[in-house]
């Protein structure tokens, strides 16, 4: 089987990407679907590529929120997806280390290696460019910025086919890590207090978990359309530049949050997030630290705790389906946070995104813009 379709391919860490004929020459293999992308969200991950040192072998495609139909299915035991369903897709996990087999597949011993750099071991590169050159393993197990991905049927969840399914592929990475933080975490509920640092997709996400929830919470941002978001999603808002902004938040929680999420990776809103918390509060960070992180004297008293929580803490087969249901029931407005961009446009939703234009770009392979 040989299938050529389009696919924005990024050659070099500082050329745009270019959108060219691919071909994946292979049937699924055994536990691999074959899915006809039908929209694929833009998350930060994606553009970090760029400053990774070499590390994420290029040239590639990238994409890792991926939704689409199954075409194509190579069966097994464990594949209980079918051609025509719908499905979103989420990260790679290898299912037989002792965190997949408990319930903890963010935490997978290979997660580095087989979802940033360079896929699992036992995938030959499948895909390539016009001339046959081999492109890189598939990113996230996806490699989803194209009008088809092949992946495993371990990443893919099935979803409502009345659902759009365009739309949902976001709830993969970048909506699942936020909204998992606050209901897998956290397990915040009616009562508790939540301050969100950082009001972009994964914060927003956190917020309308936390609205859906009954937490109280309050959102911290620089961009005041961000705060806008916020705000309409049931947060309270605040200006990162606020004077006395932990005093501010604990004023405004009675005392303290009980939790506080940071999305931003910068040291003093780290800090000022530890000084919100009331005692045996807990801080998440989601944001990937690129220097040491100074904490302050103090910040770390009276049984605080801080930690890094990857993918939302989430067993996507079970969070998926828990967002797309508040979604139906009005209670988690994602689509709210998207715009669409055709797939040839892939540049310009970069640029956008860089610029806090667009909260989530969601590319359209061509056949699916609206």
């Amino acid at each position: 089987m040989t299938v050529r379709f389009q696919a924005a391919v990024l050659r070099s860490y500082e050329d745009p990407f270019a959108v060219e004929e691919v071909a994946l020459r292979t049937e699924p293999a055994v536990g691999e679907i074959l899915v006809e992308i039908a929209g694929c969200g833009m998350c930060r991950t994606d553009l970090a590529v760029r400053r990774s040192a070499g590390r994420s072998p290029l040239p590639a495609v990238l994409g890792h929120e991926g939704a689409g139909i199954v075409v194509r299915g190579g069966g097994g035991p464990d594949t209980a997806i079918a051609v025509g369903d719908h499905v979103v897709l989420s990260f790679d996990s290898c299912g037989h280390c002792r965190n997949c087999r408990g319930a903890a597949p963010a935490y997978c011993d290979s997660f580095a290696s087989i979802n940033l750099f360079g896929g699992r071991k036992e995938d030959a590169p499948r895909l390539t460019d016009a001339t046959g050159s081999a492109l890189a393993p598939r990113w996230f197990g996806q490699s989803s910025f194209a009008e088809y991905a092949l992946v495993p049927a371990r990443n893919a969840v099935r979803v409502d086919p009345a659902l759009p399914v365009e739309l949902l592929g976001p709830l993969g990475c970048g909506f699942l890590t936020g909204a998992g933080a606050v209901l897998n975490t956290f397990g915040a509920g009616p009562g508790d207090t939540l301050a969100v640092f950082g009001a972009g997709a994964v914060g927003l996400a956190a917020v309308m978990a936390a609205t859906a929830a009954g937490a109280l919470t309050v959102a911290v941002d620089r961009h005041p359309e961000r705060l806008a978001l916020a705000e309409r999603f049931g947060a309270i808002p605040l200006p990162a530049a606020a004077a006395g902004l932990p005093e501010r938040i604990r004023r405004l929680t009675d005392g303290g949050a009980q939790y506080a999420l940071d999305t931003t990776a910068s040291s003093p809103l780290i800090n000022d997030a530890l000084r919100t918390l009331r005692p045996t509060g807990s801080l998440g960070l989601v944001a990937r630290l690129h220097t040491a992180l100074p904490l302050e004297p103090g910040t770390l008293d009276r049984g605080r705790s801080i930690r890094h929580i990857c993918e939302g803490d989430a067993v996507p087969g079970l969070l998926i389906p828990r967002l797309t249901g508040l979604w139906q029931a009005g209670r988690f407005p994602f689509d709210q946070l998207i715009r669409t961009y055709p797939l040839a446009d892939i540049n310009k939703a970069e640029r956008d995104c860089d610029a806090g234009r667009v909260v989530k770009p969601v590319l359209l392979p061509e056949g699916r813009n609206r």
